[in-house]
């Protein structure tokens, strides 16, 4: 009964003893207690935290889904825009060639009128100085000069018309 060991058991159980008397075990647990009071409040955030997140990571989705269809539509608009800015600027364009192509019609029909004048006129100016020569060399006397007035002026007046 003297042996080591028994005497370790003594002193062991004397310690127990001396620890339950001063209160170590109440303050063991008092303080075990603390530390999972602080563990679960701990525990308590870190879950609020993660719900936090969740509602932020959902309100980011969110966010970004309506982000990109904003930018759909934004891209869709400009488009059509672009589409009918495009479809103006073509009605623009032809309404400019159909009117250049006609004043240029225009233009065109004036100097073919003003050419055929002119060259009437030439015509005409030629026709009365032949006529007027010809009949210089072929009549003479003061009827042959009234025969010739008259029909020079009929002459220049059909090649005028």
């Amino acid at each position: 009964m003297l042996t080591a060991e028994f005497w370790v058991a003594v002193a062991f159980v004397a310690f127990l003893a001396i620890v339950w008397k001063v209160g170590g075990f109440g303050m063991m647990t008092g303080g075990l207690d603390t530390r999972a009071k602080r563990v679960r409040h701990e525990l308590d955030e870190a879950r609020r935290l993660r719900e936090e997140a969740a509602a932020v990571l959902d309100d980011y989705k969110r966010r970004r889904a309506q982000a990109e269809k904003d930018a759909e539509a934004i891209v869709a608009s400009a488009r059509e825009e672009a589409e009918r800015l495009a479809a103006e600027g073509q009605a623009r364009l032809n309404d400019f060639v159909a009117r250049r192509t006609k004043s240029a019609e225009s233009k065109i029909a004036q100097a073919e009128v003003q050419a055929a004048a002119q060259v009437r006129a030439a015509a005409a100016d030629a026709a009365v100085r032949v006529s007027e020569t010809i009949l210089r060399e072929r009549l003479q006397g003061a009827a042959a000069q009234d025969l010739l007035r008259a029909s020079l002026g009929d002459v220049k007046s059909r090649l005028s018309a």
